[in-house]
This record gives C-alpha cells, sequence and structure tokens, in this order.
C-alpha cells in the first residue's frame, strides 16, 4: 500500500510540475532571458554574426533601433548584400551574382515582412499581451530528450508560431514557423550572458532548401548608432 501511494503521489507531482498556465511559462520565460526591466532597457543592438551555408561562412552585421528601424548587411564573395528598414520604407542591395544590380533597389512587400520580424529581438512572448499576440499552451513535448513546453503563438498580423520552451531553464529552444510558404524550423542553443540578458549564439535553420547555421560572435547593446545607416542612399 505504501509502495503503491508514494507511486501515485510521485505521479502526482510529476504532471503538478507540468500544471502552469500560459503566462507562468511565460513570465518565467522572460525572467530566464534576464527580466522585463532589463529587456525593455535595450534601445539598440548591434550583432555581429557568420552564416554557414553550402560550405561558406558569410559575414554579417545586425543593426538595430528597437521596434523602430534595422539594416543586415553580409559579404557574399567579396560583393556586399544590404537589407535595410528606416522605419518607414525598406530597401535592399542585390549583387549582380544574386540577380540583382549592385544598387539600392526598393524591397518586396514579402521581404519586408520577414524583415520587420527583427525589429522585435527578444520574440513575440515578451510583452505579447500589449503587441496584441495571442499565446495557448498546446503541451508538454520532448526536444532532445528535454521536456519541453509547446506553446501556440498568434501574432496580432495573423503569423503563426510554435515555440517550445526548456522545461526547466526556461529558454527558447526551438521555433516552428511558415514563411513565404515554406516551413521554417530554428533551433537555438549556446546561451550566453550579454549584459545580464540571454542571448542564443546558435541558431541553426532547417527548411526545403536545406540547413543552414547562424553563430553569434559579438552582441552590443545600446551602443550609439547613427540613424543614416538606415536611409537609402
Amino acid at each position: 500500500m505504501n509502495k503503491l501511494f508514494a507511486t501515485a503521489v510521485a505521479a502526482f507531482i510529476s504532471v503538478s510540475g507540468f500544471a502552469q498556465t500560459v503566462d507562468e511559462i511565460v513570465d518565467k520565460h522572460i525572467a530566464a532571458l534576464g527580466g522585463a526591466d532589463k529587456l525593455k532597457s535595450v534601445n539598440t543592438m548591434v550583432a555581429e554574426r557568420s552564416l554557414s551555408v553550402q560550405g561558406m561562412d558569410i559575414p554579417n552585421v545586425s543593426t538595430l533601433i528597437v521596434n523602430k528601424a534595422v539594416r543586415s548587411e553580409s559579404t557574399v564573395m567579396g560583393n556586399s548584400m544590404v537589407q535595410a528598414f528606416d522605419g518607414t520604407s525598406a530597401w535592399m542591395i542585390r549583387p549582380t551574382m544574386m540577380g540583382g544590380t549592385g544598387e539600392p533597389e526598393d524591397m518586396p512587400a514579402d521581404q519586408l515582412k520577414q524583415l520587420k520580424g527583427q525589429l522585435d529581438p527578444f520574440g513575440p512572448l515578451f510583452n505579447y499581451k500589449e503587441k496584441g499576440n495571442k499565446v495557448e499552451l498546446v503541451g508538454t513535448e520532448k526536444v532532445d530528450k528535454k521536456d519541453n513546453y509547446h506553446l501556440k503563438v498568434t501574432t496580432a498580423g495573423g503569423d503563426v508560431l510554435d515555440q517550445y520552451i526548456d522545461a526547466a531553464t526556461y529558454l527558447i529552444t526551438k521555433t516552428k514557423t511558415s514563411a513565404n510558404g515554406q516551413d521554417v524550423e530554428i533551433s537555438f542553443s549556446d546561451y550566453k550572458d550579454v549584459d545580464g540578458i540571454k542571448i542564443a549564439y546558435t541558431m541553426d535553420i532547417a527548411n526545403q532548401m536545406g540547413n543552414l547555421a547562424f553563430i553569434t560572435n559579438k552582441i552590443k547593446f545600446n551602443s550609439s548608432v547613427d540613424e543614416k545607416v538606415f536611409k537609402k542612399p
């Protein structure tokens, strides 16, 4: 009888460990990132990364004024590739080897939508109610043999993302979404502390076209940013 009772208690504790509300999970996720006040204090972010694709390492620098403007510049075989949004309009530079002219041109609407997604560096769960996003708890699942909370996020714009949060660390391990009609899965790992904020230094991206890896080399928060870099030349 005692053994049965102990087993039942253990099972109850196990189940209760996952009996959390969406807000409890989100609050613990934000706390794990560094806390709401810390995240709100970030006005600018400059990230130096390397994109690994088909045996090539492509350096990338992303410059961001949170929720306002963004510029992403990569160097491909000596050619500069730029995507930028100044808060009003978006433009890009595509090398001739990639079908472009090498000169600034207006950005198509579908690419602009993806670029605007970078304006919010801490994701759709941060201040999700204020943003008009809806979050549902789908359940718990294993990701790399670890328990994860599976959250379904519907943004104010109607986009749907599945986000998986480690039940122990409360950091995001994986995101699934759709972009330009393609399913995209992004895995996050190698979290490091930058000025009190946890950042995933490795992002592995998988879609129908293959696999990519973004490796972060350096992150700077709240450094001075010249807003001219976002304007179309």
